[in-house]
Parts: C-alpha cells; structure tokens; sequence
C-alpha cells in the first residue's frame, strides 16, 4: 500500500524549513504533527512534600530547556531568590543559551558541556565542593544520576515536572498510513487513547533503540528504523522506505 499519510508523534516545528516538510514536498505526502505527550509542572505542594529546599544548593545541573522553565518556576512560586553566585552547569550549549531568559548570561558562573553528561564530567570533578540540584522529570534517564554518583558529587534531584500522555479522542476515527515514534512514552499514550488499536496495515516508523524495544514489547510490527547505516535521520530512513516499496 502506497504511503500517502504520516502522523509524526512530536509537537509542529515552530519555524522554518524543517527536513519531514521536503520531504512531503518530494513524494507529496500529508505529513501531519501532533505531541503524545506533554510536560506539566510539579506543583508547589507536591515539591514541598519531598522536603527539598532550594537555598541549600550552590549549583544547578541543568540537561534541558524545560529543566531550566520549573526550575525558576519553582524558585518564584516557593519565593525563593536566587543568588548571583549560582553556578550553572548546563549540558550544551543550547541549553545554556536558553538561560539568558532569566538570568544576565556575562554575570553568571555558567559551565557548557557538548551534548551529554559524561561531556560534564571532568569539569563537575573539579567542583565536588558544590552541593548540586538536579531539576528533572518523572523520567529522568538513569545515566545522569548514574554519571553523577560515579564521581561521588553531592547532589539531589528535584523532580520539578512530570511528562504525561496527551489527549488524542479527536484522532479516533482519523486514519494514517505511518505513525512515527521518537519515545516509547509516545506509544504508551498511544494505547492510553486508544485501547484496542490494532496495527494491520498502519506502517510504524521508531527512532532509537529503547522506542524499538517498547514496539516489540508490544507486539507491534516495525516497517522503519532510525538510525541505520546510510539513514541516520528519521526521514531519511522513511525516503529510503518509500522509495523500496513504492
């Protein structure tokens, strides 16, 4: 069957040209962009009950932009001011840009690693002094705190936003050629939405192997994979796909 649909599970790109939009103009396809997911904020209550107060670190750990929203979401809502001397070790160079929506940029001891935590390691060793606040979700990867515990720093996370399953009732009797997934959080809101999906001959395209394995897990056929060999990027794996088969 022809592909002439696709359903990116990500929000809409906000601007630009973006590589899914060349290529519906190359095969002239319906490519259509929804979130299975959203992030929401932890509430001040619920971060009260986990006994942790802000004043008491002297360096934040920031790994995303939306770390850096509720964590300084968090600071207002507890009254919290936070000091000029905070340092800040951001994990690239993004996410400390992004920083300059709440603080003077020049003014601040900011640390910028290239991509990953383990690009943070040898600058985070030579400051196991700091008493370290993680901001995080409710599914903060293992290999931060494990990078961290690794070199004996002090630190706590603070789970300051949880990631849940958006509402997608209105896609019900809509019908896609190819679902694309980038998380298995994507496709537990799949099933969340929408109990009985059967497959049959809807395509599913994953990014990554832990989205592989949840498609597996579940007993799902996989017709596109992301990253392989010759097609590191997930439209250049489904290019390669429309092309094999059309």
């Amino acid at each position: 069957m022809p592909i002439k649909s696709i359903l990116v599970s990500q929000p809409q790109p906000v601007s630009g040209k973006n590589p899914f939009e060349n290529l519906a103009e190359k095969f002239k396809l319906q490519i259509d962009f929804r979130s299975f997911i959203h992030v929401e904020g932890v509430g001040e209550q619920e971060f009260r009950k986990d006994r942790i107060d802000l004043s008491k670190f002297t360096a934040v750990i920031l790994t995303s932009r939306n770390a850096i929203d509720h964590y300084f979401r968090m600071a207002k809502e507890t009254r919290f001011v936070v000091p000029d001397d905070m340092k800040y070790f951001c994990i690239s160079e993004a996410v400390a840009y992004y920083l300059q929506n709440y603080i003077v940029y020049r003014k601040r001891k900011i640390f910028v690693g290239k991509q990953r935590i383990v690009d943070l390691v040898d600058v985070l060793k030579r400051q196991k002094k700091e008493t370290f606040l993680v901001p995080c979700s409710n599914i903060q990867r293992s290999v931060i705190p494990e990078q961290l515990e690794k070199i004996g720093l002090n630190f706590t996370n603070a789970t300051l936003f949880k990631t849940v399953c958006s509402d997608l009732s209105d896609l019900e009797d809509v019908k896609y050629d190819m679902l694309v997934f980038y998380s298995p959080s994507g496709l537990e809101s799949l099933f969340l939405n929408f109990p009985d999906f059967k497959q049959g001959d809807t395509k599913i395209a994953v990014f990554g192997p832990t989205t592989q394995k949840a498609v597996e897990d579940l007993g799902l056929r996989i017709d596109v994979r992301a990253p392989q060999p010759g097609t590191p990027s997930m439209t250049m794996a489904i290019e390669k796909y429309i092309k094999d088969n059309q």
